[in-house]
């Protein structure tokens, strides 16, 4: 009888182990997943900052050569149509041909709440 209880107390300390030696790996394979984590988060924080940012540079590559299009093109135009040259001096110094009639056209002013216009 003593046999059978020691070889039982035996196999129930065998699988009190065998549990703590699961219990410790899944831990250390946790740790591990932990660090490996841990170490390429920062580079990919990184990297999205810096796709993000190359994106708003693009945009702004974008935006000026759109602009370098349209100097370009006015700076042509400029030298090589008398018409057009004609018309941006006369548009600037205010100056019109003999018998010649201007129209200008301003911008609509924004419109103004009733509450806020003085009463007469």
């Amino acid at each position: 009888m003593d046999q059978t209880y020691g070889d039982f107390r035996a196999r129930r300390e065998a699988t009190a182990w065998q549990r703590l030696n699961r219990i410790l790996r899944v831990l250390l394979v946790i740790a591990l997943w932990l660090v490996i984590v841990s170490l390429f988060v920062p580079p990919y924080k990184k990297l999205t900052q810096s796709g993000a940012e190359i994106d708003n540079l693009q945009a702004q590559v974008d935006e000026q050569k759109v602009l370098l299009a349209h100097q370009t093109r006015e700076v042509t135009l400029l030298q090589t149509d008398a018409t057009y040259l004609e018309t941006i001096a006369r548009d600037r110094l205010d100056l019109m041909k003999q018998g010649e009639t201007i129209f200008r056209l301003e911008p609509a002013k924004p419109h103004q709440d009733s509450s806020a216009r003085p009463k007469n």
